[in-house]
């Protein structure tokens, strides 16, 4: 949901998956996209170093209405929210690993 300063904040009900206690990184992927395997196994890994961080992949074609409303245009996106769920990154493609470490210093 959009908070009034325009920001976007998502549930754990809206993810289908629990947040981190610091942080979570949200992958949105389809079943025949191969960069999202790559991107699965970047997050987790990322996910398994970081105390409180989580990983949840919600799949694009499942929850089309919670793509249409966060403007998701491709797969894998990657989002980084803080502990409150609110999104503080936004990335299109595959990630590297440092971007991701990177981008998580912003959230927790």
């Amino acid at each position: 949901m959009p908070t009034e300063d325009g920001t976007v904040r998502l549930s754990e009900e809206e993810l289908g998956g629990a947040l981190g206690e610091r942080a979570t990184l949200v992958q949105f992927s389809t079943a025949f996209c191969q960069p999202c395997r790559a991107t699965r196994r970047v997050l987790t890994e990322v996910a398994g170093m970081i105390d409180g961080v989580a990983h949840v992949e919600v799949d694009a074609e499942e929850r089309l209405e919670l793509v249409r409303r966060l403007e998701i245009q491709r797969t894998p996106t990657v989002l980084v929210l803080d502990a409150g769920g609110r999104v503080v990154r936004r990335a299109a493609g595959m990630p590297r690993k440092a971007d991701v470490i990177a981008a998580l210093g912003r959230a927790v």
